[in-house]
């Protein structure tokens, strides 16, 4: 049976880059639960900005600011040197965020590697959600990224900031098919 045609709350276990992971199918779409443990959470902000800000890891580095407007952000001048900012070897994801009522919020991501903002950053939002969570009590955020397709996250968090249960849900669908070059299937050992 494929994930879609699962009913509500059916988990799918399964292994991605030698890693377990969780998929489940809810009322928002898809569902993934994220990494949790050492080293994965909500960790102090390691740079000065005068925005409340979060910061944490989720298999990659994450930045929140949390504005009164994404849209008057400009994140082409604003993110470049905090992604690039001397206190964060390799960089980070620079995320801002909107409040707009409880457990509800707008986020603009900006992501590294792409160098630019994206329609949607999935660790981002889940890393934005955790750090409200952890700021207003509320479990369960539903975030608007700039694509306009809500992305709904779930967790619990315990004292040190470390989260569990982190599910980041959404709707899928399939944008296309991939087929590799002939010839680079026959160079695979």
């Amino acid at each position: 049976m494929a994930l879609a045609d699962a009913p509500p709350g059916d988990l799918i276990e399964a292994v991605s880059n030698g890693e377990g992971i969780r998929l489940r199918r809810d009322a928002s779409g898809i569902g993934i639960r994220l990494p949790e443990g050492e080293g994965f959470g909500l960790q102090a902000v390691p740079i000065e900005v005068s925005e409340p800000a979060g910061f944490g890891w989720v298999g990659n580095p994450q930045l929140v600011l949390e504005v009164p407007s994404v849209d008057a952000v400009d994140l082409p001048a604003l993110a470049p040197p905090l992604r690039w900012h001397t206190a964060l070897p390799g960089g980070t994801n620079v995320n801002v965020v909107e409040v707009l009522a409880p457990g509800q919020a707008r986020i603009r991501s900006w992501e590294r590697g792409v160098e630019g903002e994206t329609l949607c950053c999935g660790t981002g939002c889940a890393v934005a959600a955790a750090w409200l969570a952890q700021r207003t009590g509320q479990r369960q955020w539903r975030l608007l990224p700039a694509s306009g397709e809500p992305v709904t996250v779930s967790l619990a968090l315990d004292d040190q900031g470390r989260w569990h249960d982190l599910w980041l849900s959404g709707p899928v669908c399939r944008i296309g098919t991939a087929r590799p070059d002939e010839a680079l299937l026959a160079s695979a050992p």
